[in-house]
């Protein structure tokens, strides 16, 4: 009798190590450039104090001590306090909620996702469409879609946010919807460039040859080949999107009062700069500045690490 030493039954690990072995390669790169661990540190800080806002503040961004307005920093308020007497650090720490964590639709709705995740993703989402079709259809297509972004942006960019929003209304789903303008143009234009060279691929030509659709293989072939500079430049994005929403709410056509917005923050914090009170104006400052400057750091590291491993 022949015995069979194939074993039945028994599921294969080979998935499960292939995508261990993906997420060790990414991890290996992450942490082999100094400058994208300093980002990466940043960012993680953020986005722990947005996820436990809650727990992490003791009081609401919202609650007012009459007792104790424009103070610097104490015990009782870490941070300082505004003009309303408005704890800072929690406006701060909820005020990074809804950056990163949730979008405010109404004031008693909120989906997941920050509002300039959101604003993100909705670029690259139309974006990486109009990009993907003009790259990979060409002729006219390509003529009409690449016309009508160059006019887009050749208006400058604060003053296409500014005229979305003074159009439309100062909300966070109108911010969303003004990032995502804003930024579909850029997205087109990268995700085409590599359209144009991945659509040369062997493997495309052989996806035509099967006779698979336009979208199959705009999706489906070009598409996930072209995901390494799209995930690094959707990271700077981000880091657009939150200095955009800080201008924005500077200039009064951010989130609505009294959302702890930190351009409006800043905007409300500068008049009492003067009379030694600078603090509600120099946190929300530093937040700003250290999340998009987080988010550069993390995406040059990781571009420059990727280009050594090419």
């Amino acid at each position: 009798m022949e015995m069979n030493d194939k074993k039945v039954g028994v599921p294969s690990s080979q998935p499960e190590r292939g995508r261990f072995e993906k997420l060790k390669n990414a991890l290996a790169v992450l942490f082999a450039s100094k400058t994208a661990v300093v980002g990466l540190f940043l960012v993680l800080f953020w986005v722990a104090t947005a996820l436990f806002a809650p727990y992490i503040t003791a009081y609401g961004p919202n609650d007012q001590d009459w007792k104790a307005p424009n103070q610097g920093p104490s015990w009782s308020h870490p941070l300082g306090t505004d003009e309303l007497g408005r704890d800072l650090w929690s406006r701060l720490a909820y005020g990074a909620r809804i950056v990163l964590v949730i979008l405010p639709v109404t004031d008693s709705f909120w989906i997941p996702g920050g509002t300039a995740l959101w604003g993100v993703f909705a670029s690259l989402l139309f974006g990486a469409t109009l990009g993907l079709l003009g790259g990979y259809r060409g002729g006219w297509i390509d003529e009409i879609i690449m016309r009508f972004l160059d006019a887009m942006m050749s208006v400058p960019i604060i003053l296409l946010y500014l005229i979305i929003v003074a159009a439309i209304g100062a909300s966070a789903v109108n911010v969303v919807l003004a990032i995502a303008i804003v930024g579909t143009p850029g997205v087109a234009r990268l995700v085409r460039s590599l359209a144009l060279d991945i659509r040369t691929r062997d493997y495309v030509r052989a996806a035509e040859t099967r006779g698979e659709s336009d979208a199959y293989i705009m999706f489906t072939e070009i598409l996930p080949n072209a995901k390494g500079p799209i995930i690094i430049d959707a990271m700077l994005r981000v880091g657009y999107a939150i200095f955009a929403m800080g201008t924005l709410g500077f200039l009064g056509l951010g989130l609505p009062p009294p959302s702890p917005d930190w351009g409006s923050m800043v905007a409300k914090g500068r008049e009492f700069i003067l009379i030694g009170s600078p603090w509600a104006a120099l946190w929300p400052s530093l937040a700003i500045a250290s999340l998009v400057v987080g988010l550069n750091l993390l995406a040059d590291g990781l571009r420059e690490e990727s280009m050594r491993y090419q």
